[in-house]
């Protein structure tokens, strides 16, 4: 091959191997981790309020040493497959560093393979947007790299999902207070005719 030839392909490597070195696909990540969450299916949660208890620990059934290079544990909420549609801003990517499914972070904690059996408490945020969701688990490597994970809900994402209500930025006092302003309002534009009619009434008796 010419040279010319050589320093494009060389190129045309670089390009490829750099492009794709760091990429983690969630389809190459192996579903080890045994994850649960507290709410029940179709249970309605309010942001600001509510709170979550995340449980989760390595599948007992596995080989021992499948956890051998996991470093730390990502928990995460994620948006049900309802919440996701035709909102491209959530879409789901096989790519991880494009994938919107799980935007919302819960707790990151370091692993410990001895401890089978770890949960958490997280009261929903009051930034928490208004949808269904699913709990999700990543454990990562020393390199921060996503090698398995955990949910709550099955493989195809179908079942085992709860709400979360957003807040809405009224408030009871605020309502209360309105409706008495426009009471008084009301009252006041009422006392206003009739001081002006009086006084109308008053002129034309002179």
């Amino acid at each position: 091959m010419a040279p010319r030839g050589l320093f494009l392909a060389s190129i045309l490597l670089f390009a490829f191997f750099g492009s794709s070195y760091g990429v983690i696909h969630f389809s190459s990540l192996q579903k080890t981790l045994l994850v649960t969450a507290s709410p029940s299916p179709g249970q309605v949660l309010k942001a600001g309020v509510d709170n979550i208890t995340v449980t989760w620990g390595l599948n007992q059934s596995l080989p021992a040493g499948t956890d051998s290079a996991y470093k730390t544990i990502k928990i995460k909420l994620c948006y049900a497959p309802v919440s996701q549609k035709d909102r491209a801003w959530r879409k789901t990517e096989d790519n991880l560093s494009k994938d919107k499914t799980c935007q919302v972070k819960i707790v990151t904690k370091p692993y410990s393979s001895a401890n089978k059996n770890n949960s958490f408490t997280w009261t929903v945020e009051r930034d928490v947007p208004t949808a269904t969701y699913f709990v999700r688990a990543y454990a990562f490597n020393a390199n921060e790299q996503e090698v398995a994970y955990g949910q709550t809900t099955d493989v195809h994402k179908t079942t085992n999902f709860f709400d979360i209500q957003a807040i809405t930025g009224r408030h009871a006092s605020l309502d209360i207070a309105s409706v008495c302003f426009s009471v008084f309002s009301v009252v006041a534009l009422f006392g206003f005719f009739y001081i002006e009619k009086r006084k109308a009434k008053k002129t034309e008796g002179k």
